[in-house]
C-alpha cells in the first residue's frame, strides 16, 4: 500500500500542491477514455438541468462577442452559443465528443462557420492549433479543468482572452465521487476542493475573480439492487484505494452495499429519458446527490 497524497489546504505553492494532488489521483484523463464516454454524454441540456442556464447567465457574453470553449465537450455551452449567433472555437481532446458535437449542430442547423472546432488538450501547443493570444473576447472552461499545471492552464485561458475568463471546478475532490458512500463505507473525506486552489493561484497573481456557485442535483438509475450495490461499491473502491489495506475496503465495500440496500427505492421517473438521452432504470437512490460547482470568473486584462 502506498503512502496517500492528504491536501492539506494550507500551503504557499497552491500550484505545486495542486501537482501533487493530481499525481496522486487515479490516472490523467484520457482521451480515448472519454471518445467512449461520448456515446452517453448529452448534447444539449435539458429541463432537469439547470447549470448551462446558470453558467450562461454568470458569464455575461455579450451580443456579438466571440467565445473560445476549452473542454467543450459535446457542446453543452459552444452549441447554445452559436445559436445565439456568436462565433466559437470549440476545443477539445476527445474526438468521440467533437463528432459528437457536429453531429447535433449539423442536426440543428447551426451555420457551421460560426463554430471553429478544434482536437487539442489543456498541454497541446495552442497557438499550433490557431488558438492565439487575445484570439476572443471570452475564454470559458466549463467543468474541464483536469490538468497537472493548473496555473499554466489559468494563464493559458487569461491570454486567450480579450475580456473575461469563466471557469467551473468542483466544490468537492471530484464530482464523481459520492460523500454520501465515503461516509456509509466508514472512510474519512478528504480534503481538496478543487476550486480553492484555482482562487488562490489567481490571488497570488493579483487577481481577485468574481465567485459563485451553481448546485445540481444527480440520480443514478440501476436495474437491480445488485446492479446498484455493484456500481456504488467499485466507485468506492477506486476512491479509497491506496489509501486503506485490502481488508478494511473489502470491509468499507461491505458496509456500503447494506447502506444501499436501505437507501435504493423504485425509480419513479423509470422508462423516461434523462438530459443524457439515456433510459431511467428501474431503481434509484432515496436522495439524489448534490454536486455544487464554483463558478470563477475575472477581467483578462487583470494579469497585464
Amino acid at each position: 500500500m502506498t503512502e496517500p497524497f492528504e491536501p492539506k489546504l494550507v500551503t504557499t505553492d497552491w500550484n505545486e500542491e495542486w501537482k501533487a494532488m493530481q499525481a496522486a489521483r487515479k490516472h490523467p484523463d484520457d482521451p480515448t477514455e472519454w471518445n467512449a464516454r461520448a456515446k452517453t454524454f448529452p448534447t444539449s441540456h435539458g429541463p432537469q438541468s439547470t447549470y448551462v442556464d446558470r453558467f450562461l447567465q454568470l458569464a455575461g457574453i455579450r451580443p456579438g462577442e466571440t467565445v473560445f470553449d476549452m473542454g467543450c465537450g459535446t457542446g453543452a455551452l459552444a452549441t447554445p452559443l452559436a445559436e445565439a449567433g456568436h462565433h466559437v472555437i470549440a476545443a477539445d481532446f476527445s474526438s468521440g465528443m467533437l463528432e459528437k458535437m457536429r453531429a447535433e449542430q449539423g442536426r440543428r442547423g447551426i451555420n457551421p462557420n460560426l463554430v471553429r472546432i478544434v482536437q487539442m488538450s489543456w498541454s497541446d501547443d495552442w497557438a499550433a492549433h490557431g488558438v492565439t493570444d487575445g484570439c476572443a473576447d471570452v475564454a470559458v472552461a466549463s467543468r474541464s479543468i483536469a490538468t497537472f499545471d493548473l496555473k499554466d492552464s489559468l494563464l493559458r485561458l487569461t491570454r486567450a482572452a480579450r475580456r473575461r475568463v469563466c471557469i467551473t471546478l468542483p466544490c468537492s475532490v471530484s464530482p464523481r465521487i459520492d460523500a454520501r458512500l465515503l461516509r456509509a463505507a466508514g472512510l474519512q473525506r478528504r480534503l481538496g476542493s478543487d476550486f480553492v486552489y484555482a482562487f488562490n493561484i489567481l490571488a497570488a497573481e493579483g487577481v481577485a475573480p468574481e465567485v459563485a456557485y451553481i448546485p445540481s442535483k444527480r440520480y443514478e438509475s440501476f436495474d437491480s439492487l445488485a446492479e446498484a450495490q455493484d456500481s456504488l461499491a467499485d466507485i468506492v473502491r477506486s476512491a479509497a484505494r491506496n489509501r486503506v489495506d485490502a481488508p478494511e475496503l473489502d470491509r468499507a465495500c461491505e458496509r456500503v452495499r447494506a447502506w444501499v440496500a436501505d437507501n435504493l427505492v423504485e425509480n419513479p421517473r423509470a422508462g423516461e429519458v434523462d438530459h443524457h438521452g439515456v433510459e431511467q432504470k428501474r431503481y434509484r437512490l432515496r436522495e439524489s446527490r448534490q454536486i455544487t460547482w464554483a463558478f470563477l470568473a475575472w477581467d483578462a486584462q487583470a494579469l497585464d
